[in-house]
């Protein structure tokens, strides 16, 4: 924000703006999984996400910054996802539950080295580093996929048509909810006009896509899970988990340091205790 001369308003669409294409992208990897295959995916989606973080370090102004880091969102979009898809196809349902809780422990790790580490290189180096260490990372992890997961990539390849019509509902309505409600920080007001329209045509595309994807022979995701309800309260956990999660990550940082008056480093190393908590806990649970 300093180096570009804009306001926090302003750098959060940074956030806001790979949280876009991630509602873009993530409700297609199920599909483009099916019809692809995991590894396919899987690499693309690295490929494209090194790719973004190259373009984050180069950016020139918050807009350029912003518009790549929907480009890196893109391929982070189906990282998770496509991830998670590799992990129960190797392991089988049997396993899922003590295979997750090996792989949550690293996973757990970022919450704690990340910050640490980002607000060390802010302190002390430039802000692009926290992009340009994503470059090496992949790579790496692009030469490790290509080695290593023909093994899990066995399934038949299905042949059932895209579902267009529901992309187009589905994405664009839940892009509009998160505009909507970046909105709201940035004008301080639920009834501004931008963030009303916004609501309203997210609402109304997502409930489209509800119905059509109840009736539909192949909808773009298969909502009747939803009628168990043990799989309907913990969606509904997850929801608001994340939501109160990502947006601590988000505020906490900017408290300690234009609040308090810390440096980056620090800020990272008060952010630290949430993931240790999660490693202490991810193996037992």
């Amino acid at each position: 924000g300093r180096d570009f001369h804009v306001s926090v308003t302003t750098i959060q669409w940074v956030s806001t703006g790979y949280l876009l294409s991630l509602a873009l992208v993530t409700p297609i990897s199920g599909w483009a999984v099916d019809r692809f295959g995991a590894k396919r995916i899987w690499m693309t989606s690295t490929a494209l996400f090194v790719i973004g973080s190259s373009l984050c370090g180069l950016a020139w102004s918050a807009n350029s910054l912003i518009f790549f880091r929907v480009l890196q969102g893109i391929g982070g979009g189906m990282l998770l996802p496509v991830g998670q898809s590799i992990l129960a196809r190797a392991a089988g349902p049997q396993r899922m539950g003590r295979v997750m809780s090996i792989i949550g422990v690293p996973m757990v790790m970022g919450p704690i080295m990340g910050p640490v580490i980002g607000g060390l290189i802010v302190s002390n180096y430039s802000w692009r580093w926290i992009f340009y260490i994503n470059v090496p990372i992949g790579i790496i992890t692009l030469l490790l996929s290509a080695r290593w997961l023909p093994k899990f990539d066995t399934e038949v390849r299905s042949t059932t048509p895209f579902d267009t019509l529901g992309f187009c509902l589905l994405s664009p309505g839940l892009a509009a909810l998160i505009y909507a409600l970046a909105e709201v920080g940035t004008t301080g007001s639920y009834t501004s006009n931008s963030v009303l329209i916004s609501f309203v045509l997210g609402i109304v595309l997502t409930a489209g896509f509800i119905l059509r994807a109840l009736h539909a022979k192949y909808p773009l995701l298969d909502l009747h899970p939803f009628r168990n309800r043990n799989f309907a309260i913990g969606n509904v956990c997850i929801f608001v988990i994340g939501a109160t999660l990502y947006g601590s990550m988000f505020l906490l940082p900017i408290y300690y340091q234009v609040a308090r008056g810390q440096e980056a480093w620090q800020a990272g190393l008060l952010m630290a205790p949430q993931g240790i908590g999660a490693a202490c806990i991810m193996r037992w649970a």
